[in-house]
């Protein structure tokens, strides 16, 4: 399977328009989510590894207590590709249900 095609930097940006919260740092997108609660926290993430891993695209979690800060880049690409992109909105679903 081809690796997905890495997205330009006017690509990016218009996707971050629609993205509460998320920003770029080189490559990445990144955010950091704060729950209520540690385990609210590790809710969060045992929800995105199922949906990660029907994707077959797997985000950098860092957990610090209550805030679960994601790196999203696909390695391959060299960059942020459409696949991050589908994922961080899976994650704000997940957030918001």
């Amino acid at each position: 399977m081809p690796a997905a095609a890495k997205l330009s930097d006017i690509e990016v940006q218009r996707e971050l328009g629609t993205l509460a919260g998320w920003t770029r740092k080189g490559e990445s997108l990144i955010k950091t989510f704060t729950f209520p609660t540690f385990m609210a926290g590790i809710t969060f993430v045992d929800r995105v590894a199922v949906v990660a891993e029907k994707m077959d695209h797997h985000p950098d979690l860092d957990i610090r207590y209550t805030k679960i800060g994601v790196t999203l880049s696909t390695h391959s690409a060299g960059g942020i590709t459409g696949s991050d992109v589908a994922l961080a909105r899976e994650m704000e679903k997940i957030v918001a249900s």
